[in-house]
């Protein structure tokens, strides 16, 4: 089994940064894939970026420019910097990890959630 772990949400102002991280454990030989993904309250869960283990990244556009993701590959860890936030990007931002399991086999996991709420 696989478990992601995130830490670093909270509530900030307009114009402030945020750093999330999302460390994976448990039963993985590799990760091919770290991202993070968030739902709003009422809306659907939408990706915001994505980071390959060859550190290929994507963004929503809705953040490209303001956000960085990054992943330690030695720790299983990803990050997202989160700068310029805007009350628009609130919501519960959800890591996620697809690999290949130690002793065979792939998975996909998702974290439990961390809320952002940003004020204006």
């Amino acid at each position: 089994q696989v478990q992601l772990v995130e830490s670093g949400g909270g509530l900030v102002q307009a114009g402030g940064s945020l750093r999330l991280s999302c460390a994976a454990s448990g039963s993985i030989f590799s990760i091919s894939v770290m991202g993070w993904y968030r739902q709003a309250p009422g809306k659907q869960r939408d990706m915001v970026a994505t980071i390959t283990s060859t550190t290929s990244t994507n963004y929503a556009d809705s953040v490209k420019g303001r956000f960085t993701i990054s992943r330690d590959n030695a720790k299983n860890t990803v990050y997202l910097q989160m700068n310029s936030l805007e009350p628009e990007d609130t919501a519960v931002y959800t890591c996620y990890a697809a690999g290949r399991r130690s002793g065979g086999g792939y998975f996909n996991a998702w974290g439990q959630g961390t809320q952002v709420t940003v004020s204006s």
